[in-house]
């Protein structure tokens, strides 16, 4: 039987823990340095690392949910915990070659860190049964505020002569692998998880799942989400100053974009668990067009009110991606085969990420914002459709 009185410390191990695998999404300034070192590397070849880091990070999760019934979490995150120190030890002691870059961090550092990303939700989330959405929102927001922490570190110790970007590399890999490989021994499901389980009538294998309407339709609708979401804050700064912030204020404002992004992650939990499935179905839709919606009218009228709530919204909402998905996953399918339903599920961020690289083309191609928003606000209508077509069946 789960002891409720100390499940929440499980969560705040989960979130700890998180928080530090987290360092993947602070790549616009870890890449910063490579400028400067390697100036034979072009924009598209840095950007290519984090597309690949996103691509193995969803493929860690998908092999750590494989493996769940062969390897303990222990023994998972043990491993997750080498290739973290490992691919930050190989990027801060690479030489010229590009190629030692997309082994280190891309293939490395995002495989291990989406093995623990995997391990820890799963764990955590089955203690609590009756709130899946408050802990999934928790620990997606740990997850996503820990960009802006990493960022700001990196930032300094990069600048700081005495440091530099190889230090920062292996002593960020010292730090991050030591936090997962503590949270190794501390990470557990709970006892009573099996018998839990058995007992629910919702418990869809990923086989059977992968033959249903429902999953697929969750599939668009949540690669949509993500990325409207994440193309939309990818902008940034440069969208901001287009629509008349000064360079100053663009970057703070661009810098509380992840805040936004970590409050909208715990907000939809909550909400999840309060109103219900289709309220919150219908909720995430609103947030997912008004956002891509007002920032479009930002760019019409050169209005940098509208343009800062729209890219709010659109961090906000991206928010909701990860936390509805990973509740919705054990409303619909159940917790018995979670560990490989929900890596499943997470796959949609890799076509998601494509989307920004496009979205830039798109950009080049007509020299401003406003077609790139009109096709941004079209994916949000269509995402619309596809959510309220979504059923449990």
């Amino acid at each position: 039987m789960m002891k409720k009185d100390s499940r929440w410390i499980k969560l705040m191990v989960g979130c700890v823990t998180l928080f530090a695998a987290g360092v993947i999404y602070a790549w616009s300034v870890l890449s910063g340095p490579f400028k400067t070192a390697f100036p034979a590397w072009s924009v598209s070849q840095l950007q290519l690392t984090f597309t690949l880091t996103l691509c193995t990070f969803c493929l860690g999760g998908l092999v750590s949910g494989l493996l769940a019934k062969r390897f303990s979490i222990k023994l998972r995150m043990l491993f997750a915990a080498v290739l973290i120190l490992g691919g930050f030890t190989v990027t801060g002691t690479m030489n010229g070659s590009i190629l030692l870059l997309y082994l280190g961090y891309g293939i490395m550092a995002g495989f291990g860190i989406g093995i623990v990303y995997n391990a820890v939700i799963a764990a955590t989330n089955a203690w609590f049964p009756d709130k899946k959405g408050i802990a999934t929102g928790a620990l997606m927001m740990s997850f996503g505020f820990s960009a802006l922490f990493f960022s700001k570190v990196s930032q300094k110790m990069f600048d700081t002569a005495s440091i530099g970007w190889r230090n920062t590399y292996l002593t960020l890999g010292a730090v991050i692998g030591g936090v997962i490989l503590m949270a190794a021994f501390l990470v557990k499901a709970p006892e009573g998880m099996k018998k839990v389980v058995q007992a629910s009538e919702n418990d869809v294998s990923t086989k059977e799942m992968l033959k249903r309407a429902s999953f697929w339709k969750l599939f668009a609708f949540f690669t949509l989400l993500a990325a409207v979401g994440s193309t939309a804050i990818g902008f940034g700064k440069n969208y901001f100053v287009s629509v008349g912030l000064k360079e100053n204020a663009a970057v703070t404002v661009a810098g509380l974009l992840s805040i936004f992004n970590g409050f909208g992650r715990l907000f939809s939990g909550f909400f999840y668990d309060k109103a219900g499935l289709r309220k919150t179905q219908y909720v995430t839709s609103l947030v997912a067009i008004t956002s891509p919606l007002l920032a479009l009218l930002a760019v019409v009228f050169l209005s940098p009110v509208l343009g800062v709530i729209g890219l709010m919204l659109c961090a906000f909402s991206y928010g909701f991606s990860p936390t509805v998905s990973a509740a919705m996953v054990g409303g619909f399918y159940g917790m018995k085969h979670y560990h490989l339903n929900f890596p499943v599920l997470n796959l949609v961020l890799i076509p998601a990420s494509f989307a920004s690289t496009l979205a830039g083309k798109l950009f080049e191609v007509s020299g401003g914002y406003l077609s790139t928003f009109i096709v941004l606000t079209c994916m949000s209508v269509v995402g619309l459709i596809v959510n309220v077509s979504i059923k449990k069946a």
